[in-house]
């Protein structure tokens, strides 16, 4: 799944649309620092009031938000795993009846709780529902509506929320005329801030693919790897963060701990060509060789043996392969710090050409070309002759 097909999915996840039917909700609430399931509930998802629906909706939207590699991972299954989370998924996915589905959710259940009791009380809520996605662009001169032909995806969402001790407050009574102390006993569900869960199959382009799954973190580039290994099977993975950290130490290896802000500019402005070219495409990956045409495309001559080994050092596999969407900031924003004791610049990766260290009266000084006159707290900075 690309960025394009999860937010595909977030933007039907409203009430009362019928592009998105979600058939059954199923509740499992689960005690702090126990392993056993308390209590459990289902019941059809429109059975709930529309103002419980819009709560879950918001949850699951809430879930399905983030960046790719940094806290939404697509997970493939491993082959050989002792009690199978992929066929346990698609075996509720393709149950026609209601029971048979719950009792799939709670073999999930008992994998997510096993010898892992939580801090807070938690509820593990599980939908099972149906994405429908228009073939084509909707065309207002056709006499065909956009959803006469659609692709249809059952798929299979869980959230799992911790729950909130209630508020004690105090209120006053306008009929009593006296303050009271109120007192609630009942936990409240957090379901503003999801701690993790995932979306089985994954969907790219309106086709299912029932041997990856769409893992969701809780907070950026820090994953669950327990439950990523254990819960669901999935292999291994690397967030964007540790993709970027091995670049860089592959980069120190070959030219050293110094680069000029140009040459980084043009070797980030190279990765970036190369994931605009492969936007439509599977996300490009960066090998050796490639990380090897950058430098020196870059103005780095660099050997082939060198980056070679350089891999080889810094992730024990010469053949590995970066995510080129990883390695490169935010290539229009301000995504790049320039740290210093006097200032903190905040720079775009490609406006990085325009910096330099320079050697000004002895002292290390930072220059910064630019295009018109800058402001210093309202007022225009008066030009100065550099050297005077």
């Amino acid at each position: 799944m690309d960025k394009k097909d999860i937010a595909g999915i977030r933007r039907q996840l409203k009430v009362e649309n019928d592009l998105m039917r979600i058939s059954d909700i199923f509740n499992v609430y689960i005690m702090k620092e126990s392993t056993d399931i308390y209590h459990h509930q289902s019941q059809p998802f429109e059975m709930l009031d529309k103002d419980q629906q819009e709560l879950f909706m918001n949850n699951f939207k809430k879930l399905l938000t983030g960046q790719l590699d940094e806290k939404l991972f697509e997970l493939k299954f491993q082959r050989e795993a002792e009690d199978n989370s992929q066929l346990i998924l698609h075996k509720g996915l393709l149950s026609s009846d209601v029971e048979d589905w719950k009792a799939e959710m709670l073999r999930m259940t008992e994998k997510i709780i096993h010898d892992h009791p939580y801090e807070k009380d938690v509820v593990i809520t599980f939908i099972r529902a149906e994405y429908l996605k228009p073939t084509k662009r909707r065309n207002e001169e056709a006499e065909e509506s956009e959803r006469d032909a659609v692709y249809s995806n059952p798929f299979l969402l869980c959230s799992i929320n911790k729950t909130e001790e209630p508020k004690k407050e105090i209120q006053f009574d306008y009929v009593e005329k006296e303050f009271k102390y109120k007192i609630e006993v009942d936990p409240v569900i957090d379901l503003k801030n999801p701690i993790t869960g995932f979306l089985f199959p994954c969907i790219t382009e309106g086709t299912s693919d029932v041997n990856h799954i769409l893992y969701a973190a809780g907070k950026a580039n820090e994953p669950d790897y327990r439950f990523i290994e254990e819960v669901l099977n999935g292999e291994e993975i690397m967030t964007a963060k540790e993709d970027k950290a091995v670049f860089e130490e592959v980069i120190r290896d070959v030219v050293g701990d110094q680069l000029s802000p140009s040459t980084l500019a043009n070797v980030y402005g190279e990765i970036n060509r190369v994931v605009e070219e492969n936007e439509e495409d599977e996300p490009p990956k960066l090998d050796y060789r490639d990380v090897e045409r950058v430098l020196n495309q870059s103005g780095e001559q660099v050997e082939s043996e060198k980056v070679k080994h350089a891999f080889q050092q810094v992730t024990d596999n010469e053949g590995y392969e970066l995510k080129a969407s990883s390695i490169v900031p935010k290539f229009k924003s301000k995504s790049i710090k320039i740290n210093t004791k006097i200032a903190n610049i905040s720079i775009s990766p490609q406006d990085l050409q325009y910096v330099r260290q320079v050697n000004y009266k002895g002292k290390r000084c930072i220059m910064i070309e630019v295009e018109e006159d800058a402001e210093v707290d309202g007022f225009k900075m008066l030009p100065e002759a550099f050297g005077e």
